[in-house]
């Protein structure tokens, strides 16, 4: 099982296949995902400091692509499946986001061996 270490945070192991957004979430931390993980917005955006975040989906790499100076390990949490360990920077939370009533729709989860991102 994959160890998720976030930054300034703590750690968090996750199944393999799992979203990543899901496992953050479900560690207590208060990652946004305005979008419930369809790659629509950028609230759930996480620098990955260590680690195979594995292929980045069109969707993900097409909404990236409109998001000016992002470090080129930027990704996506909730496109990323979750396979290996990662060392994570969590760049955006509710608690820092007191304008928002809360992080969003929760995201769907995936089989183990699901889709990369959802069709």
């Amino acid at each position: 099982m994959p160890t998720i270490k976030m930054e300034g945070i703590g750690e968090t192991s996750c199944n393999v296949g799992r979203r990543l957004v899901l496992c953050v979430e479900d560690a207590g931390v208060d990652i946004l995902h305005r979008c419930g993980g369809n790659a629509r917005c950028t609230t759930c955006r996480v620098e990955i400091v260590e680690g195979e975040a594995g292929p980045m989906p069109e969707p993900e790499r097409e909404r990236l692509s409109r998001v000016e100076d992002l470090a080129p390990n930027t990704r996506l949490s909730c496109q990323v499946q979750v396979r290996d360990d990662l060392t994570i920077r969590v760049l955006r939370r509710l608690r820092d986001n007191p304008e928002m009533s809360d992080a969003g729709p929760r995201p769907i989860e995936w089989p183990e061996d699901g889709p990369l991102a959802p069709e």
